[in-house]
């Protein structure tokens, strides 16, 4: 049931609301997320482009884009280098465009996923240089890439990094931190200990994006053109799971308004053939529906499918690619559940449960599945997770981490033992000899300063409200804290003590709880459970006894009485409004006499 916490700060909820006319609501929660001087709550509420950093604040902005605009000016071809990933995919479609516009021409290479793994690589240098390209730039890859950009170098051509991963270091005794940094001709990167951009939280294509700005400015490209990129960089930013947070908050919300009513067909498309309401496009569409289907061109094919989507010219041409996508995405469902199936029974038939950072190795999972394995596991245990898979060098794996551990950090301490590694604080991406795995196992957890109250998931309650205090005009106001994601999570509201009326299992799968339940103030409402119904029935008869789950489902008088975590919507149906809750987590909670 995970250990529920109330965020408890403290301020004058009541006047900030009397002063942004707002409900007293939505300030605890402004206030709870550390949004509490009057300039960060005029950014929530009402940020826009003009609120924005000043992109030529990122080290060597001003002489990227020198370069580039000299390669252009002088009608010589660039190589754009991207990863195989959403925001890879984004950030090479955003600057294909930005450089077509200014009169440049360019050419995109990214690595096969399988065969070569994550970056720029020695492959796609010799290749470009092979076409007559000097200048190759990078998006959302690089920084990692020192043998790569150094083979380039050699051959007389110039590289331009653009990139937010983290900066690979060396710790000495003092535990003073030296960077590695590729020879490059300019590092744009966020992520520099010496760059003093304000904000270090954009995507890659967030980065491409900042890029662009200053092109265009350059060129004199009118800053309408500039804004509808952010479609693009929008599906990047959700997709790779940034904090939507400061300027990713404006990007987004930007982003999701042009993608409502998007001119690009391969886009429009892709939106149809999900069935989705394109005028009702949100953050967790895209992160579960469109994102995913851009991610499996580069997970089971090629991103050549999903760009070549995105400057689709014909509607025919678009709805082909996006209906390839689809199926694509489709398989690649089927096969994440079956590798996952794979990887649950191993852990449970074993020790593997027990320890601090999970290890996992799978046979006959396709490689490109890994992270989204081990992402699964890691929200299972709620321990950090790795999974690994033969390929034909050693083993190659992805992780995936929680927020009390920093899985970089872990690995740069390994690195010996490790062939290739990038990533973040809570992914990384990793390739090693198979002799070796024992070992990172053993050094990594005994690394891992962690405990067993580490392990405990926190369910943060942004605000004890009773049901009796929803109405539609508050559910309608909390649209203002949206966009949701990482970084700004769906507010979490609590009530204890509720009586489950009915409950009745619905949905084409069974697999929904909808509930008639009411409080100790006698209101009652209707709610939903979309999480595993067979635990909560389970959890239920362990607490009151199958006697009590038996009339709960048959909508007798019952003994039964729970805690809920909810979130409050309206339920539309044939234009007649009703409220109900929709329920994240439950406990029994004792009551006090």
């Amino acid at each position: 049931m995970g250990k529920w916490i109330l965020a408890n700060k403290k301020a004058d909820f009541n006047g900030i609301a009397k002063k942004y006319k707002i409900n007293p609501v939505l300030a605890r929660i402004m206030v709870n997320r550390g949004i509490t001087t009057e300039n960060e709550i005029d950014q929530f509420l009402y940020g826009d482009v003009k609120d924005m950093h000043n992109p030529l604040l990122m080290k060597d902005m001003e002489k990227a884009v020198a370069i580039i605009a000299k390669a252009i000016n002088n009608q010589n071809k660039i190589a754009i280098a991207t990863d195989f990933d959403n925001d890879g995919i984004l950030s090479a479609h955003s600057l294909a465009t930005a450089f077509s516009r200014v009169g440049g021409e360019a050419v995109i290479y990214a690595p096969d996923r399988v065969s070569e793994g994550y970056g720029l690589n020695n492959r796609i240098v010799k290749e470009a240089y092979a076409t007559g390209i000097r200048l190759i730039v990078t998006c959302d890859n690089g920084i990692a890439a020192l043998e790569a950009i150094q083979y380039a170098n050699s051959l007389g051509m110039m590289v331009v990094v653009t990139d937010h991963h983290e900066v690979s270091f060396e710790e000495d005794e003092q535990g003073n931190r030296h960077f590695t940094l590729p020879e490059a001709e300019a590092i744009v990167n966020p992520k520099q200990s010496d760059c003093c951009y304000p904000f270090k939280g954009l995507c890659g294509a967030g980065v491409a994006y900042k890029l662009i700005e200053v092109l265009y400015d350059l060129f004199r490209i009118p800053k309408e053109e500039l804004y509808n990129l952010f479609e693009y960089i929008a599906i990047a930013t959700i997709a790779d799971v940034m904090d939507i947070v400061d300027e990713n908050r404006i990007i987004v919300k930007k982003g999701l308004k042009l993608i409502q009513n998007t001119k690009n067909k391969g886009l429009r498309a892709l939106i149809q053939v999900n069935n989705l309401n394109q005028d009702k496009i949100s953050a967790y569409h895209i992160g579960f529906v469109i994102g995913p289907c851009f991610n499996a061109a580069g997970r089971l094919d090629s991103v050549k499918i999903a760009l070549d989507l995105l400057a689709a010219q014909s509607d025919e041409e678009a709805f082909l690619l996006a209906g390839n996508l689809k199926a694509l995405n489709d398989s690649r469902k089927d096969m994440t559940i079956k590798g996952f199936e794979q990887a649950v029974t191993l852990i449970e038939s074993s020790d593997l449960k027990n320890d601090k950072i999970i290890f996992v190795k799978l046979e006959e999972t396709h490689e490109s599945l890994v992270g989204i394995i081990a992402g699964r596991i890691r929200e299972l245990y709620h321990r950090p997770t790795f999974v690994f898979v033969d390929v034909e060098e050693g083993l190659k794996g992805s992780g995936r981490s929680i927020e009390v551990y920093n899985m970089f950090e872990g690995l740069i301490k390994c690195k010996n033992l490790l062939d290739r590694f990038g990533g973040h604080p809570m992914a990384a991406g990793l390739s090693l000899k198979k002799d070796n795995l024992e070992e990172l196992k053993r050094k990594i957890n005994e690394d891992a300063d962690l405990t067993e109250e580490d392990f405990v998931p926190i369910v943060r309650i942004d605000a004890p409200m009773p049901i009796g205090y929803i109405s539609e005009a508050l559910i309608e106001e909390l649209e203002l804290l949206e966009p949701f994601g990482k970084g700004n999570t769906k507010p979490v509201f609590a009530e204890q003590h509720f009586t489950i009326m009915k409950a009745n299992i619905i949905g084409k799968n069974q697999n929904v709880l909808k509930m008639k339940i009411i409080n100790d103030s006698y209101k009652s409402i209707e709610a939903l459970y979309f999480g595993d119904v067979e635990k909560f029935s389970e959890y239920v008869t362990e607490q009151y006894g199958m006697t009590e789950v038996e009339k709960m489902y048959q909508g007798k008088l019952n003994q039964v009485d729970l805690a809920f975590t909810y979130y409050p919507s309206i339920n539309e149906y044939m234009g007649h409004k009703t409220l109900q809750i929709i329920i994240q987590n439950y406990c029994r909670v004792q009551k006090t006499e």
